[in-house]
């Protein structure tokens, strides 16, 4: 397979993950963020992992949901995807 078409692919897969996230909006929540913000950064998950010092599965964990990212962790996702952090709780919820 030719290295255009390999890119391609990737691409297609992102843009089809990224939609699969919006649809889970917003029960997402922070999870599809995080994808977003790679995706941006035109980022695969072994790059981000490359940038944060960490490994590709752990970033699948984090984008999965199956773990909270703490607030460091959050700080390197930003600085990777040259995004900036900003944390709130708003009223009201439920």
């Amino acid at each position: 397979m030719k290295k255009g078409s390999i890119k391609l692919k990737r691409r297609a897969n992102q843009a089809a993950f990224a939609n699969a996230i919006e649809a889970l909006k917003p029960e997402s929540g922070l999870t599809g963020q995080i994808v977003q913000a790679r995706l941006r950064a035109g980022l695969t998950q072994a790059e981000l992992a490359l940038q944060m010092g960490t490994t590709q599965s752990a970033i699948a964990r984090l984008e999965s949901g199956r773990c909270s990212p703490s607030i460091p962790t959050l700080r390197k996702i930003a600085a990777a995807t040259r995004s900036r952090l900003v944390m709130r709780l708003d009223e009201g919820g439920f």
